[in-house]
């Protein structure tokens, strides 16, 4: 294939995440953001990385994601890297949720685009977003493979068992109502990059990922294939997060519905963005946390003890789910910078062969790197996420199949 550059597109309701790569090596030709899309304050950061000039930014109305999509080809074509270029092989688009359809990376066609519409009743903030950038990437360049990679593809190897909800199998089905499992790209590339780490091939290999951001999640991996995963039918399920409550006994809904008088409306907005973290404590940065608790702050130290108790049900689930654990890995904004956090999840587990090495997971770093003892049964590691070369990497594979 002579064309070697893939452009990954991240479309959210009001903005574009993109990054250009060139998949000889893997390189990060440019990247950028625009954001505030529809607003008079729309704002475009764009980073030439392959020349190495400074990052561009304006601000100014965009009206829709075409808009900003052409701003993003106009930046690019500023470089050299439009989209008109013949270095392009293709457009990589991340789509939020893939339901039981979607397995692998997809070429996208208009009957994909229909099931991915079909879709939007399970993932109503997130695939309309993603069918707008597709479309609008479609009409840019109709000529050029334009591929679909979900973020629950990577999830669809768990077994019923783990997939089902114990409720009523014909309302279940009648309402696609499953464990599907989110962060997959992440998973997919952590799991493969610890396999890496250990001198392993993914097969060999079982891992328990725990993607902690804003959005948290965990993963059981067993041989390069996922076995159980911490989200559910929506990202909402687990681990407690920034600003969603993770699991809760789902009577919460019906007793604040029933004696707190609350809508169904508001009880959404409730779990999703004034619970975790910042429903505990007003703050959803782990930073700002840590930095209370030093200063004897015991909402704060609270807040973060039900993280870290939360954290540890999953570890010690996982680790009896898989049977056998080779490697716990950190990754994501808070796994890959917090090193309070890493110790402290793993904090009396030395049973289980966990253990964290405080010289080493105080060295702050941009490799994968293992913060274990020497020792260790397990090994401890932290990895950092790459989704957007995942992404890519899938794209490229995919139509060179073709």
């Amino acid at each position: 294939m002579s064309a070697t550059r893939v452009l990954v597109l991240n479309s959210g309701s009001s903005s574009v995440k993109y990054q250009l790569l060139d998949m000889r090596d893997g390189s990060r030709l440019a990247n950028g953001l625009v954001e505030r899309i529809g607003e008079q304050s729309s704002r475009l950061r764009h980073t030439p990385l392959a020349s190495g000039d400074r990052a561009r930014e304006w601000t100014g109305p965009i009206a829709d994601h075409e808009a900003a999509l052409k701003a993003v080809a106009e930046e690019l074509g500023k470089d050299g890297l439009g989209l008109d270029s013949p270095e392009l092989a293709a457009i990589g688009h991340r789509v939020v949720h893939g339901g039981r359809h979607f397995t692998e990376p997809t070429v996208i066609d208009d009957t994909v685009l229909a099931e991915i519409e079909r879709l939007i009743p399970v993932a109503p903030l997130h695939n309309p977003a993603n069918l707008t950038g597709i479309r609008t990437a479609r009409g840019l360049r109709p000529d050029l493979p334009q591929v679909a990679v979900f973020d629950t593809a990577f999830h669809t190897t768990m077994p019923e068992a783990a997939a089902r909800y114990a409720i009523d199998v014909e309302t279940a089905d009648a309402h696609r109502i499953r464990r599907y499992g989110f962060h997959g790209t992440s998973h997919a590339y952590v799991s493969r990059a610890t396999a890496k780490l250990l001198g392993k091939a993914p097969e060999e290999v079982n891992v328990i990922v725990l993607h902690l951001g804003n959005g948290a999640s965990a993963s059981a991996v067993e041989g390069g294939r996922c076995v159980d995963t911490s989200m559910g039918l929506t990202p909402l399920e687990g681990l407690v997060m920034g600003t969603r409550s993770g699991d809760t006994d789902p009577a919460v809904i019906f007793h604040l519905a029933r004696v707190g008088g609350m809508s169904i409306d508001e009880i959404d907005t409730l779990l999703n963005k004034k619970s975790g973290l910042i429903g505990l404590c007003g703050d959803n940065d782990m930073r700002e946390i840590r930095r209370r608790i030093d200063e004897g702050d015991a909402q704060a130290k609270l807040a973060f003890d039900i993280y870290i108790h939360r954290l540890k049900k999953y570890i010690g689930a996982y680790y009896a789910v898989l049977g056998r654990v080779d490697a716990i890995a950190f990754t994501a904004g808070v796994g890959e910078n917090a090193a309070e956090v890493r110790a402290a999840a793993v904090a009396g587990l030395e049973t289980l062969g966990l253990a964290v090495d405080g010289g080493l997971n105080a060295v702050r770093g941009d490799e994968p790197r293992l913060i274990s003892p020497a020792d260790a049964r397990v090994a401890v590691a932290v990895v950092p996420t790459d989704e957007e070369l995942e992404i890519a990497t899938q794209t490229y594979a995919l139509i060179g199949r073709y």
